[in-house]
């Protein structure tokens, strides 16, 4: 079992502090097992095992406690008075209006509460009014290169052709079974298509949705707008309107399948309110859904990319400089930089093409270009830098 160390050590940093932590991500990143770790921390420092409090939603045993009176019962029937209960709520969203519970638990002394769920709502409506100013969230994303090469061993090269294909849900790197790891990325899909976006939003053309599904992910890295996406849909006889498509993508963003990149006009310092691109949480997905369309390398690197950047605490745009555009503009206080994605520029027309952009911009904030070529480049003050260097810094 991989550490998840950046996420850990935010537990850590954050230990007993009067906030509730809400730790956020698609199903099966990881938000369960980065409880134990943290548990595992905990008596580690001495904590009593009866301080921790612990509880998945998602098993049999706790159906009981899917009231929240009966939730809130049993927790404070269990509270060690006068130390310090550290109470873990796993897949919160499963118990109606739980936020309620949550609030009431949260007021009580000598608490540190720490909930997960699998679905951005949950942060939404009464939980936000409730908990306002009150709790902070952790988004989680499944494994990141460096994670993912600690787990499954072997050399980096080998390593980087499975996390490109395979993705980095934790448990896909001790699958070795093409189809049984193709199975549970399946199960992984259509767990979150049918509970957490179908159920939830009471959507009732399936296919129409996994219509939706299947344009998104074939378009990860390029400009793509609801109308775009309905008017397609409708040229190929599955009429539909902009309005359920941007419905449809709000229920994948909040199930965290997709995440959504504005474009930012970098001379004109503003944010643009139309005309995003969208990454997918996790690679292995776009080929379980696309097939071979999935794995073709320039978008498949851009995704793989964008999830590093985010994971790194970036703010992440989609560059606009006049007529000509870089993949990434990031954020993250005062730190700023650009970044050009693209399999290999060892092509003249294809260098000057990714380079253009970069030198338009007369900043003096750092600027990359990402590749799978092994030879590294610099002109300009422009780094080329290898996609496996890139995501295995050297700390």
């Amino acid at each position: 079992m991989v550490e998840r160390e950046s996420y850990l050590d935010t537990l850590i940093r954050s230990k007993e502090k009067q906030v509730i932590k809400v730790v956020t991500g698609v199903r099966r990143c990881g938000k369960s097992t980065l409880l134990r770790q943290f548990q595992t921390y905990l008596r580690k420092q001495g904590v009593e095992e009866r301080q921790i409090i612990s509880l998945n939603f998602e098993k049999i045993e706790n159906e009981p406690l899917l009231e929240y009176h009966a939730l809130y019962a049993y927790v404070k029937e269990r509270l060690v008075p006068g130390q310090m209960t550290y109470i873990f709520l796993d897949e919160i969203q499963t118990v109606p209006e739980f936020q309620k519970a949550v609030d009431s638990l949260f007021v009580l002394e000598d608490t540190d509460l720490y909930i997960t769920g699998s679905n951005a709502y949950m942060l939404s409506g009464e939980l936000a009014t409730l908990l306002s100013g009150r709790y902070m969230e952790i988004q989680m994303l499944p494994l990141s290169f460096a994670e993912y090469l600690e787990l499954a061993g072997g050399g980096k090269r080998e390593a980087w052709n499975r996390y490109f294909v395979n993705g980095g849900f934790p448990y896909t790197a001790y699958l070795e079974d093409d189809e049984i790891r193709r199975d549970y990325l399946q199960g992984i899909y259509h767990t979150v298509l049918l509970k957490d976006i179908v159920e939830r939003k009471r959507i009732q053309d399936v296919t129409l949705l996994e219509s939706v599904i299947r344009f998104l992910f074939d378009n990860v890295g390029n400009i793509v707008s609801a109308k775009k996406i309905a008017d397609s849909l409708t040229s190929y006889g599955r009429k539909t309107t902009s309005a359920t498509v941007e419905n449809y993508i709000q229920a994948l963003e909040e199930s965290f399948i997709l995440y959504r990149a504005g474009r930012y006009d970098i001379k004109g310092k503003q944010h643009l309110k139309s005309l995003e691109k969208y990454y997918l949480v996790d690679q292995g997905l776009r080929s379980l859904v696309s097939g071979s369309r999935g794995r073709d390398v320039g978008h498949v690197l851009e995704n793989i990319v964008y999830l590093e950047l985010r994971r790194r605490g970036y703010q992440v745009c989609v560059g606009k400089v006049g007529n000509q555009e870089i993949d990434f503009f990031v954020e993250k206080g005062d730190d700023k930089a650009y970044y050009q994605v693209c399999a290999s520029i060892l092509d003249p027309h294809t260098y000057q093409r990714e380079i253009a952009p970069l030198r338009a911009v007369r900043d003096h904030y750092p600027k990359y270009i990402v590749t799978m070529d092994e030879v590294p480049m610099e002109e300009d003050g422009i780094r080329q830098i290898n996609v496996v260097e890139f995501l295995l810094p050297k700390k």
